[in-house]
């Protein structure tokens, strides 16, 4: 049975992955001054973390259309595919999900839309998972399994430079109120079964960094990182060279997708761990 994997570019999956394993991405939208940009077009990640702290009006994000989801589904559908999963970021923290959802109800069970209660790598390790066990000939419920099993192995955290742009973006309940001083700290995040969960604070970003170095070395054995930033790219290749010899594969370094970043500012720098 051939089974395809669709998700979404908030999963950051490289355009070599995606080929590697025939990962069908669709593009979430940036919204820059009332212009929707399919996520990766019309700026590149680094020039948008560059002009951020000088736009006046923070761009937005939106779900990519139930269209644009029915088109993939279609074309994986017309090169002989006869079911698909599709894995999407966390549907607490966005619409993309319910998009996908509607869109495979014109294709009856074929389609098995997946909350992968993640995003970024923490999402991308599911669905990197979930492609080789498609390649390896695995049936729809033993992926599914995979994709769980590997969800509970997956850790994210990140050091932000500013709450600033997670409280402007409304999309997190508790930065909404006035943090006052707590906005010049750096602020630590995680996700927790879907949503994004403090984790303290340190006062600089030294002091951050080590305690990123901490908390990774806690995690014991590894099987994949990989370290996120946001146009923070020597820290990052520092921190994965610090850390390439305790993981079994090389280490990924994602400067982190638009349609993410605009929600935690530039300067940020995490990590997605893949325990064994």
């Amino acid at each position: 049975m051939k089974i395809g994997i669709v998700t979404d570019s908030t999963a950051d999956i490289s355009s070599e992955l995606a080929s590697q394993y025939d990962i069908r991405v669709v593009p979430a939208i940036l919204v820059i001054d009332g212009q929707s940009l399919e996520d990766g077009n019309g700026i590149t990640r680094e020039e948008l973390y560059r002009q951020l702290p000088q736009m006046k009006t923070l761009p937005t994000t939106a779900a990519p259309s139930t269209g644009a989801f029915q088109e993939v589904y279609e074309t994986l559908f017309m090169e002989g595919v006869e079911h698909i999963l599709s894995i999407q970021v966390a549907s607490n923290l966005s619409g993309i999900y319910n998009s996908a959802v509607i869109a495979a109800k014109s294709f009856g069970n074929r389609i098995h839309v997946i909350d992968s209660r993640h995003l970024t790598l923490g999402m991308g390790f599911q669905v990197l998972a979930a492609a080789k066990a498609a390649k390896a000939g695995h049936a729809v419920k033993e992926i599914k399994k995979v994709i769980e099993d590997t969800r509970k192995r997956v850790h994210l955290v990140a050091m932000l430079d500013t709450l600033e742009y997670v409280r402007r973006s409304g999309r997190v309940s508790w930065a909404r109120s006035n943090l006052g001083n707590l906005l010049q700290i750096k602020p630590f995040l995680g996700i927790e079964d879907g949503n994004v969960i403090r984790m303290g604070e340190t006062r600089t970003r030294q002091k951050g960094i080590l305690r990123l170095h901490h908390m990774l070395t806690e995690l014991g054995l590894l099987d994949q990182l990989a370290v996120l930033h946001t146009n923070a790219e020597q820290d990052a290749i520092q921190f994965a060279e610090h850390f390439k010899e305790l993981v079994n594969h090389n280490p990924l370094i994602i400067n982190v997708t638009s349609v993410i970043g605009v929600h935690v500012g530039p300067n940020g720098l995490g990590f997605v761990a893949l325990i064994e």
